[in-house]
């Protein structure tokens, strides 16, 4: 299993496969009700960025809510400009005369670097113009097997916005750029967490998701790269601390945003909905 937001974020970086045809799968996703004291309303629905197959997300109560919704959040708004982000990309990783991947972290994972890097066809030399955590995101598409961007819910999202206002809570540069600013030891961190997970028997998040099994996913959240607290502190807690502060204001200007993110970033005691709850809203989980 490789960490998921880096699977994620290899997405963002134009490395989706190729799309499935199968039917889509039914899901319960999880989604809440927040309200403030005044009665404004806004909606939390945990989404998944890739899925092996298309997914059944708009559930009678997640379709009422996104109908009633004035604006819709989401982590970046340009998901379906594969060539723009992959642009962004490409600009942020730039570097030169970077060693071998295999200097970059412990010898304990060498083997298992070499497995991946046969998996996704690279060579251990293949990123010496490559900073650490973009060769991070890079190989952790070998490691995301047969799960695609393209069935993610969040891209489903933005397609049902219509005319209302598409808002986002980071964007693609912003959200690269927290990897990008990491010290070159919690890059290698990230590196090794991609290692490490890649070689272990893959979870099938996307069950825990369709179920609504936040404690499932809590649990995650608790293992691999963001079980390291510097890397924990930058891709997760602080990114909800961002996020839960604009939220607030959307939903207390009379915006009823529908905020679509990561279902990991609702879990939790630092979790989005744990954290709007500390600033005096009335958080209901209404599915």
């Amino acid at each position: 299993m490789i960490p998921r937001i880096v699977a994620a974020l290899a997405g963002l970086a134009g490395l989706a496969l190729a799309a499935c045809s199968t039917a889509p799968q039914e899901a319960n996703p999880a989604l809440w009700q927040v309200v403030d004291t005044k009665g404004n309303v806004g909606w939390l629905f945990g989404t998944i960025h890739s899925a092996e197959h298309p997914l059944a997300w708009r559930t009678d109560k997640v379709g009422a809510a996104l109908d009633k919704a004035g604006t819709i959040m989401v982590e970046v708004g340009n998901l379906a400009n594969d060539a723009e982000v992959a642009a962004t990309f490409a600009e942020l990783a730039r570097s030169r005369n970077e060693p071998p991947l295999s200097e970059r972290i412990p010898a304990k994972n060498h083997k298992a670097l070499a497995a991946l890097l046969a998996k996704s066809g690279h060579e251990d030399g293949d990123f010496a113009a490559m900073d650490t955590w973009a060769a991070a995101l890079t190989i952790a598409r070998a490691g995301a097997d047969d799960a695609d961007t393209r069935n993610g819910v969040d891209r489903a999202v933005i397609a049902a916005a219509g005319n209302r206002p598409v808002v986002e809570l980071e964007g693609a540069a912003r959200q690269l750029g927290i990897f990008d600013a990491l010290p070159e030891r919690e890059q290698r961190d990230l590196l090794a967490a991609v290692v490490v997970e890649a070689a272990q028997p893959d979870h099938d998040l996307s069950a825990s998701w369709r179920k609504g099994d936040m404690a499932a996913i809590e649990r995650e959240t608790r293992t691999g790269m963001l079980a390291d607290p510097e890397l924990r502190e930058a891709l997760f807690t602080g990114r909800n601390r961002d996020w839960t502060t604009k939220i607030a204001r959307s939903i207390r200007s009379g915006a009823r945003p529908f905020v679509a993110v990561g279902a990991a970033h609702m879990a939790g005691e630092q979790g989005l909905a744990a954290m709007l709850a500390t600033q005096g809203f009335t958080v209901t989980r209404i599915e």
